[in-house]
């Protein structure tokens, strides 16, 4: 069932949301060469409490950790502990909070000091491909079209979706309907409507598509070794468009 918001629940959710923000804002301050990435987890706990928030990651089917700390071919779901960041990685940091019954979602891939030109135009990609994405966020517009639009705007760049892994809706839980796969043809699939709560998140990989669970039954990693960024928003379709909650604005 994909619900749908009243004004109050999306003021909740923009709660939370605003939470989320300010703790990625948080993690791009502490990412550098050489700082541990529990460290960093640590951190980000202690900003979601002190503003009121609870990590929503924390204890989700068992994840150990308030958030996901994702390094270099590292897709999703990364383990914060004892890796010491290196220059050159790239990191997604994925982070969720509850506020008050309700849920925000967000992720962005950040540098270790200086990287690779390849490295650099991946994550604009991935930036971009969601970007791309939201913008056919509208009331009345198929569901696929967003995904459709995210699949060609990586695959122009000749790099790969993450196909096992979807982004969904979100609201009194922190995984609802519909599931919003990265690709697909366009319009198909059901009907977006005002009040929809949309957490959109390509990850994309710079080479196969295909990918792998590690031993710690979390970590996702790239099956060729090649590196992955992630870039997610929780979005809201509105009379004007696609509302993102998780904007730095």
């Amino acid at each position: 069932m994909i619900h749908i918001r009243s004004k109050r629940e999306i003021d909740a959710i923009r709660k939370s949301c605003r939470i989320v923000v300010a703790a990625l804002q948080l993690a791009e301050k502490l990412i550098a060469p050489g700082v541990e990435t529990l460290k960093i987890d640590k951190q980000i706990e202690k900003l979601i409490l002190q503003r009121g928030g609870y990590p929503a990651f924390k204890g989700y089917n068992g994840f150990p950790a308030s958030s996901c700390i994702s390094v270099d071919d590292e897709v999703v779901h990364g383990i914060p502990g004892k890796r010491v960041l290196a220059a050159g990685e790239i990191v997604s940091v994925d982070i969720g909070v509850e506020c008050e019954g309700f849920f925000g979602d967000s992720a962005r891939t950040f540098a270790v000091g200086e990287i690779s030109e390849d490295k650099k135009q991946l994550m604009r990609v991935t930036q971009d491909s969601l970007n791309q994405g939201i913008l056919k966020i509208a009331d009345g517009a198929r569901l696929s079209n967003v995904s459709h639009a995210i699949q060609n705007e990586v695959e122009k760049a000749d790099y790969s979706v993450v196909r096992d892994l979807v982004g969904h809706g979100i609201g009194r839980k922190l995984h609802e309907d519909p599931q919003i796969p990265n690709y697909g043809a366009p319009n198909s699939g059901p009907r977006l409507r005002r009040g929809m709560v949309l957490a959109v998140e390509p990850m994309v990989n710079m080479g196969t598509f295909e990918v792998k669970t590690l031993e710690d039954n979390w970590t996702v990693v790239t099956q060729d070794g090649l590196p992955s960024a992630h870039f997610e928003h929780t979005v809201v379709v509105s009379d004007n468009g696609p509302e993102i909650l998780t904007d730095d604005n």
